[in-house]
């Protein structure tokens, strides 16, 4: 090599080295130069742009750590999000780094952060039912001009990088819920454009789905390569390419979902195309992994899910649901099983419009397959919910034991050979008397179900049942069940039963057999349940409901003997299961008789002895009358524990988050007591205690009717607050968040300062007794409607009655305060008061107060006038002066109760009054009581 070149060669490798060193010099004298500055601008750029509250341990400036971009690491890093979550976390992070663009950074001496690099952390979104999201936290190009302009920092984004971190998406307003651990994603594209495409790499270890309150996805690994339009004017987003894998099972995922100023604007649709049947199953909760680990799966599916349209509550629009799919030569073979199940084909198909389930289109028009030369094949079709529409067909021939080792069901055994044949077309619709057209039976014999839960089978089972009718009326309706039976720890139970005409059903019913409800439900035992109960019963019943109702009692052929013991009972109008401790039925004819039966219900306990008629057509239709006669003891009685729950349905379990220990206060929902209108019972009752809203009743004797949705108690009598009461009382449901009530009291000589302390009611319509001493009588008459939790809606109340002051010390009313103070009469200020009958009457909101008189130290008051619930007044008094009171002052104390306003003088004026809009009853008696 000539010296010539040897020259090149040693320049190059100077200028290389200089480069080199150069750019290693500026990689550490870079961050020492600008970390004040770096760090300032990025607490003002986060002052000036976001309105979460962001906060961070340590800055760090540094090429180092995500080489070769110039990164502000911030660590231990927070930030809160928008109103209304604005004291709960958006995102926390160990670390969270902003690139920064080094040209602007030296030369045009700006900070643009252009890649977002985020770590360990946690993002929480969360949607309200308003619609309200915690993550608009970034400000709009206006509102940051209104608000500062001094910030050179600049988002000019091309890079999101997003490391072990966990998402959770909480949207109350769709009732979504994403839950993904292990999230990993790298997002790139020109985020500082109007309009961009976004190209996404994803990788989740841990992904769960739930939509309202159902889960549908668990712990799935997802993997996904996504290509996302995105304006941002608009808030639109078009998902052009997106191509997914949940766990093996390849999904395709394109559509579009806009933000609406009052909702959403989506069109999505999934679809996976000729997929294997074995990576279906992948996708399946993890119980089917391991199950898949030891199960042949082959055959071809095709899914597809679509979501289309407007989801606006306020003018309750909602998106179109559909989903479709279809299995193909399909066959599962579980650890080498004898024979497999093959020949699997599904066309299964459904739609919700509106997601409306009144709505609700199920199409199977095809499912099949064999196991060895036996077949399960059906087609079934409905619409609607409420009142279906129905067309299906089902036929198998099928042995069982076969068909569980094929499947590999999971803790159970079955046996026994299950042929069925059912045709079924038209409307169902109780209410008006239709079911399908059907022609129907049912065949299982030699039947066995055994558990890992219990070691004794259910065995020897067979149901032979034939349903037909032919016109698609209850009427023309016919079901037979000759016979059903099984053995149960070596004792059998035997059922046999015809029914005809539902409209005047005829029965023949036979059944006898002893059963230990306890142990027959461990066999098909859940976790968190639990089922006690013993039934023994040798009964026969033979008879039509209208010789029943119509008292041809010689007709009917109803005996036998029924035991209970531990039974749980529910009932659509009680919150609580009512429970038979032990109870003796005895059948004779239209009479079930009740020999010491012993029952409870939350704290309440009831023993009683009678009997009820029309039981039968009770149990077995929507119409008939339940009626009875009984003497009824309880030692206590809760009747709180009665009032009907306002949600009428049972509340769903809510999906838990563990993002961060939160402590939710819900108020419990209440209702009033619903009583059924299908009973007409009648009860000799007496109890011990009654608690009723914290009222403590004692010693109640009287006599209860239960009929047409109302409860009459008439000529009863209890011992309250240290008085013997007499009352008649009416009380009824109007709906289960109404009730109305019109009762009658007769209660001499209480203590009226328990009554202010004891009693609610007597609390919130004489709050200004609440200093008072004394003793006191009331006859009092009063109607109205209670609300949802039981208590009177003033406006409605209507009655009137005579409060009996036998002596009584006035010790702390506002109103006689400052009439003493206005009139210069101490006297007045704590009046003792005897021997005084005090008239008044209810009704609108006003309690109208009738003139009376009393003597207190030589003056000689006389009142008249009117009160408010809400405590206004408007009284007039008259302050007869010594020694005979023919000299008075003229008083009017208008105000409130807690505040009343003594004037000199006659005119007053009348307080507004507040109609109810709604019925109310009448007081049981409008007659004034004799004076």
């Amino acid at each position: 090599m000539n010296e010539h070149s040897q020259s090149i060669i040693t320049k190059t490798l100077k200028i290389i080295g200089i480069t080199i060193v150069s750019i290693l010099f500026l990689m550490f004298i870079l961050p020492i130069l600008f970390p004040e500055k770096i760090s300032n601008e990025i607490k003002s750029f986060a002052n000036t742009k976001l309105t979460g509250e962001l906060d961070f341990k340590k800055v760090n400036l540094s090429f180092f750590n995500h080489f070769p971009s110039l990164t502000l690491t911030l660590t231990d890093f927070s930030l809160k999000g928008s109103s209304p979550y604005k004291k709960e976390t958006l995102v926390s992070a160990k670390e969270v780094a902003f690139g920064i663009n080094i040209k602007s950074l030296l030369f045009d001496k700006k900070i643009n952060i252009d890649k977002i690099f985020v770590s360990d952390a946690l993002i929480n979104v969360k949607v309200n039912e308003k619609g309200e999201a915690n993550y608009n936290v970034y400000l709009s190009e206006a509102n940051v001009k209104e608000k500062d302009t001094t910030s050179n920092t600049a988002l000019r984004l091309e890079k999101i990088t997003i490391e072990n971190t966990r998402l959770v998406y909480d949207d109350k307003s769709t009732k979504i819920l994403i839950d993904a651990k292990g999230f990993n994603y790298v997002g790139k594209g020109d985020l500082n454009l109007a309009v961009f495409e976004i190209y996404t790499e994803a990788e989740i270890d841990s992904f769960s789905l739930n939509y309202d309150g159902q889960q549908y996805l668990k712990n799935k690994k997802v993997n996904a390569d996504l290509i996302t339009n995105i304006n941002t004017n608009s808030l639109a987003f078009v998902f052009q390419q997106n191509n997914l894998k949940i766990n093996k099972l390849p999904v395709q995922f394109n559509g579009k979902f806009d933000f609406l100023s009052n909702g959403y604007d989506m069109d999505f649709n999934i679809k996976s195309t000729d997929s294997k049947l074995n990576d279906f199953f992948t996708a399946l909760p993890p119980s089917y992994i391991t199950w898949l680990e030891k199960t042949k799966v082959e055959g071809k599916t095709d899914l597809s899910l679509t979501l289309k349209g407007k989801y606006i509550e306020s003018e309750n629009q909602k998106p179109d649901l559909a989903f479709n799919m279809k299995i193909r030569n399909g066959l599962i073979n579980y650890s080498d099983a004898p024979f497999p199940v093959s020949n699997i084909f599904l066309n299964f198909d459904t739609k919700l419009p509106s997601l409306d389930t009144e709505k609700l289109l199920v199409n199977i028009d095809s499912v099949f397959f064999n196991v060895n030369k036996d077949f399960v094949k059906g087609i079934i079709k409905t619409e609607g919910l409420s009142t279906p529409k129905i067309d299906a067909r089902i036929n198998s021939k099928i042995d069982l034991a076969e068909m569980d080792k094929a499947f590999g069901l999971q803790n159970m055994d079955l046996r026994g050979v299950l042929n069925m044949d059912i045709k079924s077309k038209g409307i169902y619709d109780k209410k008006n008397g239709k079911i399908p057209v059907t022609d129907g039976s049912i065949s299982f014999k030699n039947g066995y179900v055994k558990t890992d839960y219990y070691p004794n089978p259910i065995q020897s089972i067979t149901v032979l049942a034939n349903v037909i009718d032919k016109k698609g009326t209850l009427e023309d309706l016919n079901i037979t069940i000759a016979p059903a039976s099984f053995e149960f720890e070596g004792k059998p139970i035997y059922v046999n039963a015809k029914l005809k005409n539902f409209e005047n059903i005829n029965y023949d019913i036979k059944a006898k057999g002893e059963l230990d409800i306890a142990k027959i439900y461990k066999v098909f035992s859940q976790k968190g349940l639990e089922l006690e109960g013993y039934i023994n019963a040798d009964v026969a019943f033979k008879g039509s409901q209208n010789d029943a109702m119509n008292g041809r009692y010689n007709k009917l052929q109803n005996s036998g003997i029924l035991k209970l013991r531990n039974i749980k009972t529910t009932s659509e109008y009680l919150p609580q299961p009512f429970i038979i401790k032990e109870g003796t039925f005895v059948f004779n004819q239209d009479k079930m008789n009740f020999n010491d039966f012993l029952a409870s219900y939350g704290q309440s306990d009831f023993k009683m002895n009678g009997y009820l008629q029309n039981v039968i057509d009770f149990v077995l239709t929507n119409n008939a009358i339940l009626k009875g006669n009984f003497t009824l003891h309880s030692d206590y009685i809760n009747v709180d524990e009665f009032m009907y729950a306002s949600s009428a349905k049972t509340p769903e379990t809510p999906v838990s988050v563990d993002v961060k220990e939160t402590k939710v206060n819900v108020e419990p929902a209440t209702g009033v007591v619903v009583i059924p209108s299908n009973f007409d019972l009648q009860f000799n009752a007496t109890a011990n205690k009654i608690n009723f809203d914290g009222l403590a009743i004692d010693n109640l004797k009287g006599n209860m009717k239960i009929k047409q949705g109302k409860l009459e108690l008439r000529k009863s009598g209890f011992d309250l607050i240290g008085s013997n009461v007499l009352m008649d009382l009416v009380y009824g449901s109007q709906s289960t968040e109404k009730a109305f009530f019109d009762f009658k009291v007769d209660a001499k000589e209480f203590d009226i300062k328990r009554a202010y302390n004891e009693i609610k009611m007597f609390r919130e319509m004489a709050s200004a007794a609440e200093s008072a001493e004394g003793i006191v009588s009331l006859d009092y008459k009063v109607a109205g409607i209670l609300d949802g939790n039981m208590s009177p809606i003033y406006p409605s109340l209507t009655g009137g009655g005579t409060l009996s002051v036998k002596n009584v010390k006035m010790k702390g009313f506002k109103m006689f305060g400052t009439v003493s103070k206005k009139t210069g009469k101490d006297a007045m200020a704590n009046p003792d008061v005897s021997k005084v009958d005090i008239n008044t009457k209810i009704k609108n909101n006003i309690i109208t107060i009738e003139r009376f008189k009393f003597k207190v130290a030589g003056f000689r008051p006389r009142i008249e006038g009117q009160s408010s619930f809400d405590g206004k007044l408007n009284i007039k008094m008259r302050l007869g002066l010594p020694p005979f009171g023919l000299i008075g002052i003229p008083l009017k104390i208008t105000g409130t109760q807690d505040n009343p306003i003594v004037k000199m003088g006659k005119e007053t004026q009348d307080l507004e009054e507040t109609e109810y809009e709604g019925d109310v009853p009448q007081p049981l008696s409008t007659e004034p009581k004799p004076q």
